[in-house]
């Protein structure tokens, strides 16, 4: 273990130190193995160290690092052709982060409309940066760094189309609030949101920074939806385990962001691009997303067997459970007792994450060792 005061204290770290991962385990520096049903919070979404995203970042690694974004690379090229043709067809901006990605979406409809308003939902969360954070309306993230970011304004979902008016320069949304506890937004919300938005020329931003990349079921979560929205935002899952995000907008706002008008050094370097495309192979497939959808079911179904669980709910592998008892206490006792890594996204409910890879014999065990922390 590291001594702890060589870090700022900004985490609530588990006194555990991982030194190997593969597939759905994870290795400790005592030789411990762990099941996990967490991710890195949905990151590594093809379990850890995929053999196709390893070699493909191998290979890269021993091509070329980086260049900077005064020119172009190959690898970075190719994925940007990939996610604009399977997802809204304009254009996008690379990004290290999904809290990057959300301030790049914030900047460009502030542009497409100077001074305007930015709506939020609350429970929602974008990120820690002041754009993403101001658009984040939970006091206890907000407070300590106020004054921030003039005119954000958060509503209940269900205000949300009622809300958008000619001053509104956009709303972002989750299409399901992650940290919160995985509650999906109604349906009906969002395509009356939709209409709204196209009736003020306001934009639509769809933060799919954990629902994107195959974690409901589909490639992006919006197209379950029926309802289109004029920027996606994707980090996470997207580098295979990476740093990468990106922002991604609709044909007409192709050039509402000119040259100079914002950047950053290191995003869609020729690395991490191409561990993002290795991973795009795998998850932009009918066959993958029908199984994660299936496996999705399963989790979900099991969950609500457990005595204890007091409310399941989720899309694919984005599951959400209530529980009777203390969830944070629950997720230290799986992690140190049963070699369970889940996590708590508040005082009752718990949250699971597992690689798209997950087998059900994996589902099957992680369940069984939850049923001794949670009965």
């Amino acid at each position: 273990m590291p001594p702890a005061d060589a870090f700022l204290p900004t985490y609530a770290r588990f006194p555990v130190t991982f030194v190997r991962g593969e597939g759905t385990r994870l290795y400790d520096d005592a030789g411990h193995e762990y099941l996990d049903f967490l991710t890195g919070i949905s990151v590594n979404s093809l379990g850890h160290c995929h053999p196709a995203v390893v070699a493909a970042i191998r290979e890269q690694a021993g091509k070329l690092l980086h260049t900077g974004n005064l020119y172009f690379n190959e690898p970075g090229v190719a994925l940007a052709d990939r996610l604009v043709s399977s997802s809204l067809g304009g254009g996008v901006f690379f990004t290290n982060s999904g809290a990057e990605a959300n301030e790049a979406a914030l900047k460009l409809a502030r542009k497409h409309r100077s001074g305007g308003d930015i709506v939020s939902v609350h429970g929602g969360f974008h990120g820690r940066t002041y754009g993403a954070l101001s658009a984040t309306p939970q006091e206890s993230k907000q407070a300590p760094f106020a004054p921030l970011v003039p005119g954000f304004r958060a509503v209940e979902a269900a205000a949300l189309p009622d809300t958008v008016d000619e001053r509104t320069a956009a709303v972002i949304v989750e299409t399901i609030q992650g940290e919160s506890g995985v509650h999906p937004l109604p349906e009906g919300v969002l395509r009356a949101t939709r209409e709204a938005c196209d009736a003020a020329g306001a934009l639509l931003i769809f933060d799919e920074v954990q629902t994107g990349m195959g974690r409901t079921g589909s490639l992006w979560s919006y197209e379950r939806l029926g309802v289109v929205p004029d920027v996606i935002t994707s980090a996470k899952a997207l580098g295979g385990g990476l740093p990468m995000g990106a922002m991604i907008a609709s044909p007409r706002l192709r050039d509402v962001l000119a040259a100079g008008d914002h950047g950053s050094t290191f995003a869609g370097g020729p690395v991490v691009a191409a561990a993002a495309l290795a991973t795009l192979e795998i998850v932009d497939d009918e066959a993958f997303l029908n199984r994660v959808r299936d496996l999705g079911e399963l989790l979900r179904a099991r969950l609500s067997e457990l005595p204890g669980v007091l409310a399941v709910r989720g899309t694919g592998l984005m599951v959400g459970a209530d529980v009777s008892g203390d969830a944070p206490a629950m997720t230290r006792s799986a992690l140190l007792d049963e070699r369970l890594v889940i996590n708590a996204t508040g005082p009752r409910t718990l949250r699971f994450l597992p690689p798209l890879t997950v087998s059900e014999a994996e589902i099957d065990d992680a369940l069984a060792r939850l049923a001794r922390i949670v009965g």
